[in-house]
């Protein structure tokens, strides 16, 4: 075991005090979530009505009207929600790095791992996704992302990697 004072421990440690908060988090938003589809009478996914897709890539589509997906007044609560989850992260990441190069790997962990795990506590909690291959809204901000879940997985497990990585490199 490195000494108290050894930079490495102390990186280490705050790399998992990070994804302790970043786990939390997960089950916030999964909680949050689970709660909102239950409220809005959609238990298990959101509605996906008639859009229009600005951008296909895929695994990512890109459309135009969220109130296809949720009622207006509740997408509107749900976009600022969502942005405020992206300053919360970011303020977290500041704290937990003392360089840029650290700051910016801590919000990939961060980031990663708050996503990952939302998918992780959903399942546990509702059972869903069912899937892999279930589609889901990832984002709403600047405009509503729909794909199957596996596209964030993927995505997250190689940012995760990155943002270990970036954050453990002097």
């Amino acid at each position: 075991m490195a000494p108290r004072g050894d930079p490495r421990r102390r990186t280490a440690l705050n790399l998992g005090a990070l994804v302790a908060f970043a786990a939390a988090f997960g089950f916030v938003e999964a909680a949050v979530v689970y709660d909102l589809r239950h409220l809005i009478g959609s238990p298990t996914s959101y509605r996906f009505g008639h859009y229009h897709t600005l951008l296909n890539l895929g695994f990512i589509t890109f459309v135009s009207s969220l109130h296809s997906l949720l009622p207006p007044a509740v997408g509107r609560v749900e976009v600022i929600r969502e942005s405020a989850t992206m300053v919360m992260l970011l303020a977290v990441a500041w704290l937990a790095g003392s360089t840029t190069r650290q700051r910016v790997g801590a919000y990939f962990v961060a980031f990663s791992v708050w996503d990952l795990t939302y998918y992780l506590y959903l399942r546990l909690i509702d059972g869903w996704p069912t899937s892999l291959f279930t589609r889901d809204v990832f984002f709403l901000v600047p405009f509503p992302w729909i794909g199957p879940v596996i596209t964030p997985l993927v995505i997250f497990l190689v940012v995760l990697i990155v943002g270990v990585r970036l954050y453990r490199t002097r």
